[in-house]
């Protein structure tokens, strides 16, 4: 059975699929791919456009790994394969939340924290920076746990499932809380200008710039003591299922086969932002619809070179006289802990570039990694890039203790494929 990814774009066939019920099936599998000389990966739901999930081994699918395995003092312990969506809901059943998390809420949440999904905030983290134990199988079969103060943990957060297969993880929640958004139209000139003042003032921001333009429609989340004033039903279906993703869905088919129209169509669309706000709760206001399919690449910078990198990449785009129809976003993260965490010991910015999937343009992306590389950055794990170990060794400080440890935990590869062999650097012999 073919393993293929939400964008289309990464493909498997592999020996075998599993859909493991507990830590001990994948025990088994792993046990069982070792006396094959198989390699064996756990995908998510596909939400990552590398091929950092594909195996040509036993496949595990997590969808048997869902659910709640304890509740505890501020902390909640999932199975692996608990989508995030599913995840929200039974927090906010119990009055409980994340302090921060992505705009999307397919994935799974060993996924997302593998790969290292972030969201954006001032002040608080990823998904992996929420993490406070993990459990996972290891290349010899074993069932470990990994804590806070361990090497494990904090390489396993964001591990690439390079370590071991992820069974549950644990996270640090806190009462369920209120969130007041507001979406405005403003000019990228002007962001340029004030970009610490806008970080420096909201807990979350999350900006779009539309190529071709001056417009960016800003969106910042801050926690409010309410009352609640939730979006009604017409205008949330306006922004969030109609311009979002029907219209704007239109508007990139239309683009698609005559790209000249490109320009003037994203004209039309800044025209149509409008201002709003809501204050609701608060996973209800992180997550978006996104219908639409794309491609993107995605790079976290040091959050001071951010003005420096928009400005490059709007001239790349007049440079070239590329036709971009999907807007470039920017979140904020603080540093991290976790080794490859891509906000590893700095204060960050992300700049992310989509394209519509029906229109690849692989030269905008290597336009835009050029510049990113220059200040620095660091690819996202899970969007698509060119850089290997040699490069990602230079600007992860803990890289070297990374691989080291997985030369301990994994010498014969077990776990690896492809796309780990060029970012890790250590070719399966499998």
């Amino acid at each position: 059975m073919a393993f293929t990814n939400w964008a289309g774009n990464q493909t498997c066939s592999p020996a075998e699929v599993r859909t493991p019920a507990s830590a001990d099936d994948v025990a088994r599998a792993v046990r069982d791919a070792v006396a094959g000389g198989r390699r064996v990966r756990m995908a998510g739901t596909g939400h990552s456009f590398t091929g950092v999930a594909l195996t040509d081994g036993i496949l595990l699918r997590p969808e048997g790994l869902t659910g709640v395995r304890s509740w505890a003092d501020g902390q909640v312990t999932v199975l692996a394969g608990t989508p995030l969506k599913t995840l929200n809901t039974l927090l906010d059943g119990r009055g409980l939340a994340l302090a921060n998390m992505g705009d999307i809420t397919e994935q799974t949440v060993a996924g997302a924290i593998q790969t290292g999904t972030h969201g954006t905030g001032r002040d608080s983290g990823g998904l992996a920076d929420q993490v406070t134990g993990l459990e996972l199988v290891l290349a010899d079969g074993s069932l470990v746990t990994a804590a806070p103060g361990e090497d494990l943990f904090d390489a396993a957060r964001v591990g690439l499932g390079a370590l071991g297969v992820l069974t549950a993880v644990t996270f640090r929640v806190e009462p369920a809380f209120l969130l007041h958004h507001r979406r405005r139209r403003l000019p990228l000139s002007r962001i340029l200008d004030s970009l610490d003042a806008l970080t420096a003032e909201n807990e979350h921001l999350d900006f779009f710039w539309l190529p071709h333009t001056d417009a960016c429609l800003v969106k910042t989340n801050n926690r409010h003591p309410g009352p609640p004033a939730p979006p009604n039903a017409f205008r949330h279906w306006l922004d969030a299922v109609f311009l979002e993703n029907t219209l704007f869905g239109a508007a990139c088919a239309v683009g698609a086969r005559l790209p000249g129209l490109i320009p003037r169509i994203n004209a039309v669309s800044a025209a149509a932002l409008s201002d709003s706000e809501a204050v609701d709760t608060s996973y209800k206001i992180f997550t978006a619809r996104r219908e639409v399919r794309f491609l993107e690449t995605e790079y976290a910078i040091p959050r001071e070179r951010l003005g420096q990198a928009l400005r490059e990449t709007r001239d790349l785009i007049d440079r070239m006289g590329w036709q971009i129809s999907f807007p470039v976003e920017v979140r904020v993260t603080p540093p991290s802990d976790a080794w490859l965490s891509t906000a590893y010991g700095r204060p960050s910015a992300y700049v992310a570039c989509h394209i519509y999937r029906e229109t690849p343009n692989p030269a905008y992306f290597e336009g835009v990694e050029e510049i990113m590389t220059r200040l620095g950055g660091r690819p996202h794990w899970g969007k698509l890039h060119t850089k290997d170990a040699a490069y990602l060794s230079g600007v992860y400080p803990r890289f070297a203790d990374f691989t080291a440890l997985r030369d301990r935990l994994d010498p014969d590869r077990l776990f690896g494929n492809a796309y780990l062999d060029r970012v890790l650097g250590q070719v399966s012999p499998r």
